[in-house]
C-alpha cells in the first residue's frame, strides 16, 4: 500500500493493513520503525524493534476507561494466564500489554467489533486455517529473534546471519501467499498481502540472491569403494554453473572482473561485495517488512484468544461468539442472556469454575444479588463484566451462549483496600467511592458493585444505598450490585417503588449449601453460623483454642 499524502507542514503519515481493524490504520512512526528495521538488519540487534511497533501501535476509538475496571477485573492475571500462546509446541513469549491494551480498549464501532469475531470464527470453524495462522506467526518469531540478535554473545558469520532473515522473510511471504484459500474473513489480507509482495520486483531479487547462495553450481561425483567398506577415491565427473540466474558470472566475467577493479585503485573482497548486494537486495523488500512486523502483535492477540478457548474446553467449559445489539433507541427493555458463564479468572487459576445461568428480562436494569458468604456473588459480577468486555472486544467469552446489549462503559468496584495514607474512615472510604461512582458513570453503561454500604451500621447504610439506586435509575445502566442488607432488599423487592429493579439470590442445596447457582428472589439468611462452622469459628472450638493458649506456657516451662 501506498504512503497517502502528509496534510501541509506535518509529518509524513502512512496507512498499513491491520487485522484487528477493517480499514487501513494510519502509522506516523512508520519512518522510524523502516530506519530501526534497517538498523537491525544490519547490525544483528534491533533495539527492541518490535515491541516498540506494538507499544505506539494506534488502536480503533474507545470509550472505555481501563482505570475504571482493569484492576477489579485482574485483566493482567487473565492475560498472563488465560491468554497463553503456543507457537511450535510452547508457550511464546508475547506482547502482554498489547494484548492487554487490545483488550481493555473496546472499539466503539461495531463493525471493528464485527471484523475480530468473523477471524475469530474462522480460526475456530477450520483447524487447517488455525494450523497455517500458527505456522506463519512461529516463522515470525524466528524472524524477530534472528533480528533482534537472539545469538548476542556468540560468534556468528554477519553475512550467513542476513542471508538467514532473508530465507525466513521470503517463507513468510510465501507462507502466507499460499494460505487461507477461500478466507471470507480479515485471513485474507494475508494471503493477499503475500501474493502481492510476491509479484515486486524487490522480492524476485531476494529469490535470486538466495538462489545464488544455496545453488552456485551443481558438483557430479563418482566414489569408489573397496570390498571392506572404505572409500577409494572419488572422480570429478562434472560441474555445472547456474547460468539464469542474474547474480551468477561466468568464470571469466568474475576474473576480469576483479582485474578491472584491482587496476581502477578498488581493493575489496567478496564478502564485501556481498554485503553489498544484500544491503540492496533488503533494501528493495524493506517496505513489506516494515509492513510485517506490527502483525506479530495482532496475531498474538487472536492466537491469545484461541489459547483461552482451548483452556476453556480443557475444563470441560465453553465459549462462544455471543450474540451482541446495540441499545435499542428510547427503551431499556431488551434482555440479557448468559448460559453457562463461568468465571475466567477461576479456569485460568486452575481453578474448578461452576457455570451458572444469568437471565433478565431487562438489559437496563439495576440487578441486587443477595445470598450467603462464599456464594459465589463476587465472581459473578467479575463473570458477567468480563463477559461484557471480552464481547464487545470481538473475543470469545466466558459462556455457552450469550445475548448482550452494547454498552458505552463499564465500572468495576469490587475490592477496598485500607491504605496507609487514607484519611477516612470505612464509611468515609464508602461514600468517596459512590461519589467517584456518579462522577465515572455515564448513561447506558454498566457497573458492577459489591458489597455497597457495607462500612456501616445497617441504618444509614440503607439510607445511602436507596439513594444510590434511585438515582442510578436516571443513567439507565446495566448494574449489578450485591448486598447483605437482607431485609432492606426484601422491603425494595415487595414495593416495587424503584423503576428497574431486579433480585437474584444464590442458589442453595438441600442441605443449605452454595450451588453457585443463581435464582430470582431475595435471600433470607446469610448463613453466618455455616460460614463460621465451616471456617471453625464455633464456641467449642474458640473455647478449645483459648485452652491450649493457657497451657501452653506451661509446657513450655516443663520442657526447658
Amino acid at each position: 500500500m501506498k504512503p497517502s499524502p502528509p496534510a501541509p507542514g506535518a509529518a509524513p503519515t502512512y496507512e498499513i493493513q491491520s487485522l484487528l481493524h477493517p480499514e487501513p490504520i494510519a502509522r506516523p512512526d512508520l519512518e522510524e520503525l523502516r530506519q530501526g528495521l534497517s538498523f537491525a538488519f544490519a547490525s544483528g540487534v534491533s533495539g527492541g524493534l518490535f515491541n516498540q511497533a506494538l507499544d505506539r501501535a494506534p488502536l480503533a476509538p474507545s470509550t472505555w476507561d481501563p482505570k475504571s475496571f482493569a484492576p477489579d477485573l485482574f485483566l493482567e492475571e487473565l492475560v498472563a494466564r488465560g491468554f497463553r500462546v503456543r507457537a511450535g509446541g510452547r508457550d511464546a513469549v508475547v506482547n502482554r500489554a498489547f494484548i492487554l491494551r487490545v483488550l481493555a480498549h473496546p472499539p466503539s464501532d461495531p463493525g471493528v467489533t464485527d471484523f475480530r469475531r468473523g477471524i475469530l470464527r474462522e480460526l475456530s470453524a477450520s483447524p487447517v486455517f488455525r494450523r497455517q495462522f500458527e505456522e506463519i506467526y512461529a516463522i515470525a518469531c524466528r524472524l524477530r529473534a534472528a533480528l533482534e540478535g537472539a545469538s548476542a554473545g556468540k560468534k556468528f558469520d554477519p553475512t550467513r546471519r542476513q542471508l538467514d532473515v532473508l530465507s525466513l522473510i521470503k517463507e513468510a511471504f510465501d507462507r502466507m501467499s499460499e494460505s487461507f484459500d477461500g478466507a471470507r474473513s480479515g485471513l485474507s489480507r494475508l494471503r493477499e498481502f503475500g501474493a502481492s509482495v510476491r509479484e515486486t520486483e524487490g522480492y524476485r531479487s531476494m529469490v535470486d540472491l538466495l538462489d545464488y547462495d544455496e545453488h552456485l553450481a551443481t558438483l557430479g561425483l563418482t566414489i569408489r569403494v573397496g570390498a571392506d567398506g572404505r572409500v577409494r577415491g572419488f572422480e570429478l565427473r562434472n560441474l555445472r554453473e547456474r547460468q539464469d540466474n542474474p547474480f551468477v558470472l561466468s568464470p571469466a566475467r568474475r576474473w576480469l572482473a576483479r582485474l578491472e577493479m584491482f587496476f581502477r585503485g578498488y581493493r575489496f573482497s567478496e564478502g564485501e561485495l556481498m554485503a553489498r548486494l544484500l544491503d540492496a537486495v533488503f533494501e528493495g523488500i524493506e517496505e513489506h517488512v516494515v509492513r510485517f512486523i506490527p502483525l506479530l502483535g495482532e496475531m498474538e492477540v487472536y492466537l491469545g484468544a484461541l489459547g483461552f478457548r482451548d483452556l476453556a474446553e480443557a475444563a470441560g467449559l465453553e465459549v462462544c461468539l455471543p450474540e451482541i445489539r446495540q441499545p435499542a433507541e428510547g427503551t431499556d427493555d431488551q434482555p440479557r442472556a448468559l448460559l453457562g458463564l463461568f468465571n475466567p479468572l477461576l479456569v485460568a487459576s486452575g481453578v474448578r469454575a461452576v457455570p451458572c445461568d444469568i437471565v433478565t428480562d431487562r438489559t437496563g436494569a439495576t440487578v441486587l444479588i443477595t445470598g450467603p458468604n462464599s456464594g459465589g456473588k463476587t465472581r459473578l459480577l467479575q463473570s458477567v463484566a468480563l463477559a461484557q468486555l471480552l464481547a464487545q472486544g470481538g473475543m470469545f467469552v466466558p459462556a455457552r451462549e450469550a445475548n448482550l446489549v452494547r454498552v458505552p462503559g463499564l465500572v468495576v468496584s469490587l475490592i477496598q483496600e485500607t491504605r496507609v495514607d487514607q484519611s477516612e474512615g470505612r464509611l468515609g472510604m464508602e461514600l468517596v467511592r459512590i461519589r467517584a461512582l456518579f462522577e465515572t458513570l455515564g448513561p447506558g453503561a454498566m457497573v458492577m458493585l459489591d458489597e455497597l454500604c457495607s462500612g456501616t451500621n445497617p441504618s444509614e447504610g440503607e439510607e445511602i444505598f436507596e439513594l444510590v439506586i434511585s438515582l442510578l435509575a436516571k443513567l439507565r445502566p446495566q448494574a449489578f450490585i450485591t448486598t447483605h442488607f437482607l431485609t432492606f432488599a426484601g422491603r425494595l423487592a415487595r414495593e416495587n417503588a424503584i423503576a428497574g429493579l431486579r433480585f437474584i439470590q444464590v442458589g442453595l442445596d438441600a442441605a443449605q449449601r452454595p450451588t453457585y447457582q443463581f435464582v430470582a428472589g431475595v435471600a433470607t439468611t446469610s448463613l453466618a453460623s455455616h460460614a463460621a462452622a465451616r471456617l471453625g469459628v464455633s464456641r467449642d472450638e474458640l473455647e478449645a483454642l483459648i485452652d491450649r493458649n493457657m497451657r501452653a506456657p506451661a509446657v513450655r516451662a516443663r520442657e526447658s
